[in-house]
């Protein structure tokens, strides 16, 4: 158990979650006063002692899944040759047979007996998946060929389904429950299969998904930019806290001087307690100008709403977005708005358009010069975000460098990896150079690593700081 125990929690860190080596042995001792033979009392010790947020519960789920799959599979229901071909066919079973088995899982979960419905999912699985012992195939690729023979099933589930109202939409909520506990069910029997033939640590590797936070934002699937978006507000909660209470804190400002001499003389002169000025942190002032051509759209809307939702640690937050046009859209965010609906207002009412579509930044910097000139001042810190894709059009470079020199700081944020940077129409290399940062922040993490030092600035130069 211990080795076992050692494993999965090494897995768990591989994924990304934050498990330390005094919750690890929490752990180990809450399991010494439970059951370990009642499997669901282990993984939700495990999951009370080892998990801190939500989010990171499915993460959890599959990984113990695989390090406490139970024991080897049945022979009588590990299939044979003829079952394979038959599953890889899709026509092994009799008609009769296939219903029979479907009749047989739809009561199961109906009647809400557990063992009934584990011993009807292994046989499914046998009989359906065409698992082979040493085939290099993931389990996603097994639970779609399961219930893709099992298609029907849900209509089986479903009772009352010409009834209006409410209690149709009660009755499709319970179809749906149901066949999210089949699809778990069946995705446990297959994971234990591949462990048993496999080991756990491969299989681990092959099942690991990204936590919400480190998924790619310029490559995500709807369903994970769902969990992006449903992660974004407790993030940026906990970061605005934890941003106030290090402000509060703050270090310890310059030397002063006089009073540590003034000290000294209670010391015969000895500089032994040096006295500092308290720190002065001024909240920095932020402009956001956001490409939101294509892909773009979607990192400037989650940078857009990362930066709003801890807006309290800034003293002021204008926005602008672009594609071949600027155009601010400071006004479509505020408090008590709903992100989404502003988003899909800003697609409609901005003016971000205004030559073919396509991103034009030497055409941007001229009109955003020419029309916001008072936007970027010396307290400015500038954030531009995008990937500096021009379409082989003129950069402007020299413009940018005198918006360079006007504000406070610069700092570009590319979602595009390092190694496409100054490939193809990419520009960025000469952005760069005006830039006092330029970060690769392709996931949630980083974004919110990146808010944390603009909102902390550390000083740049010994001036600054005894200044």
């Amino acid at each position: 158990m211990i080795d076992t125990l050692s494993s999965f929690v090494g897995e768990l860190r591989a994924v990304g979650l934050p498990v330390s080596t005094a919750e690890a042995l929490d752990a180990a001792n809450a399991l010494l006063h439970i059951d370990v033979g009642r499997r669901s009392a282990v993984r939700e010790t495990l999951a009370a002692t080892l998990i801190k947020m939500p989010r990171h519960r499915s993460a959890f789920d599959t990984a113990f899944d695989v390090f406490f799959s139970v024991g080897e599979m049945p022979e009588a229901l590990v299939p044979d040759a003829e079952q394979v071909q038959a599953a890889s066919t899709g026509a092994g079973d009799s008609d009769q047979g296939l219903a029979d088995l479907m009749t047989q899982l739809a009561g199961a979960l109906q009647g809400g007996d557990s063992d009934v419905l584990r011993r009807a999912v292994r046989e499914a699985v046998s009989r359906l998946s065409g698992f082979q012992p040493g085939r290099p195939v993931g389990g996603r690729y097994y639970l779609y060929r399961v219930l893709q023979r099992l298609d029907g099933i849900e209509e089986m589930l479903g009772d009352g389904g010409d009834e209006a109202g409410l209690a149709a939409q009660l009755d499709e909520d319970d179809v749906a429950a149901l066949m999210e506990l089949l699809r778990a069910e069946l995705r446990r029997e297959i994971v234990r299969r591949l462990v048993a033939d496999r080991g756990a640590e491969p299989v681990a590797r092959t099942l690991r998904e990204p936590l919400a936070e480190d998924i790619d934002l310029m490559h995500a699937t709807r369903e994970e930019l769902q969990r992006v978006e449903a992660a974004i507000a407790p993030l940026a909660r906990k970061l605005a806290t934890r941003l106030a209470q290090r402000r509060r804190r703050g270090r310890q400002g310059r030397l002063d001087l006089r009073r540590t001499i003034r000290r000294s003389l209670a010391h015969g002169g000895a500089l032994i307690e040096p006295q500092f000025r308290p720190p002065r942190r001024s909240k920095p002032e932020i402009v956001l100008l956001c490409d939101v051509s294509g892909s773009m759209a979607t990192f400037a809307r989650f940078t857009m709403q990362f930066t709003y939702a801890v807006g309290s640690q800034f003293s002021r937050v204008r926005s602008f977005a672009f594609i071949d046009e600027v155009d601010e859209v400071t006004g479509y965010f505020g408090p008590g708005t709903d992100f989404v609906d502003s988003m899909d207002r800003l697609s409609q009412e901005a003016r971000i358009v205004g030559h073919d579509g396509h991103s034009d930044y030497g055409v941007v910097l001229r009109s955003f010069a020419g029309k916001y000139e008072d936007a970027v001042t010396s307290q400015s810190t500038l954030i531009v975000t995008g990937d500096a894709r021009n379409n082989y059009r003129d950069a402007e470079n020299a413009l940018f460098h005198e918006l360079a020199a006007t504000a406070r700081s610069v700092v570009w944020l590319n979602p595009e990896a390092r190694r496409f940077w100054d490939t193809g129409d990419s520009v960025m290399s000469q952005y760069a150079a005006a830039c006092d940062d330029v970060y690769e922040v392709r996931t949630l993490r980083q974004l919110e690593e990146f808010v944390a030092a603009v909102a902390l600035p550390v000083p740049r130069s010994r001036s600054e700081f005894l200044n």
